[in-house]
């Protein structure tokens, strides 16, 4: 089977102008030219011109696109890298949609949408830390499951959030050691907290990634503000991190 330019142009959406410019620059040639002088496209034709309208839509341009197909030993795990790259576009997409139904839903409840969850799917907060950390799927099948809740969960969840984060503000100001009764008993309630997150070792019951984890968590806490800030200042992060590391030492 085989298409002629213009079946090509008019089924792709682009112009038999824009499929010329390509055979010119290189980028795609016609499977053959006619007597008659007319290009046609085989399936394999069709199969390179999908990969350079993927490329373009990711925003690449002609010369980055040609040096990528030159490149390339295999053409099927090009096809691959393109299938991962549309599925988390697909990702991100999704997430826009639960962003915009959480403001029409809050919006028709009469209340005041959260700003971090309007913005879920264009910039999500933490994204790359969290991927650095733990892998693509710890954040993914975690951001899926917050974003997956109705308002009213999420509104139970941050309300859990808080109290804990609370409580551990008030052992700090009580004068609690890090290793005492009360802290630790904090610091388990932290983890079962943990545990309650999709896509984290704690949630699947890994030993040894939750110990990891719950070091990495509390040396986050000192290292960045953001977090520092939540705990009332760079102490109150301290003493959280040494709860935390002494619970994972000592009771994980």
């Amino acid at each position: 089977m085989e298409w002629t330019i213009q079946e090509l142009a008019a089924r792709a959406g682009i112009t038999s102008r824009t499929l010329r410019h390509y055979d010119r620059v290189g980028l795609l040639a016609p499977s053959r030219v006619g007597a008659n002088g007319y290009r046609y496209y085989d399936p394999t034709a069709v199969a390179r011109l999908q990969r350079i309208l993927l490329m373009r839509r990711l925003g690449m341009g002609l010369p980055a696109i040609a040096e990528v197909l030159a490149d390339e030993v295999d053409a099927l795990d090009g096809l691959r890298a393109h299938i991962a790259a549309l599925e988390e576009e697909r990702a991100r997409i999704e997430r826009q949609v639960r962003s915009v139904r959480h403001t029409l839903e809050a919006l028709q409840g009469g209340v005041e949408p959260r700003m971090d969850v309007m913005l879920a799917g264009f910039n999500d907060l933490y994204k790359d830390e969290v991927i650095s950390r733990w892998g693509e799927r710890a954040f993914q099948v975690s951001n899926d499951w917050w974003h997956g809740k109705s308002l009213d969960q999420q509104r139970a969840w941050k309300q859990d959030t808080e109290d804990l984060v609370a409580a551990w503000v008030a052992a700090v100001k009580a004068g609690d050691s890090p290793t005492s009764e009360h802290a630790q008993s904090l610091a388990a309630r932290h983890v079962r907290w943990l545990s309650q997150i999709p896509g984290t070792p704690t949630a699947e019951g890994d030993r040894e990634r939750s110990i990891e984890m719950v070091n990495g968590i509390g040396d986050m806490f000192v290292d960045d503000p953001r977090f520092a800030a939540m705990y009332d200042d760079e102490a109150g992060a301290t003493f959280v991190r040494d709860a935390l590391q002494a619970y994972a030492r000592t009771r994980m």
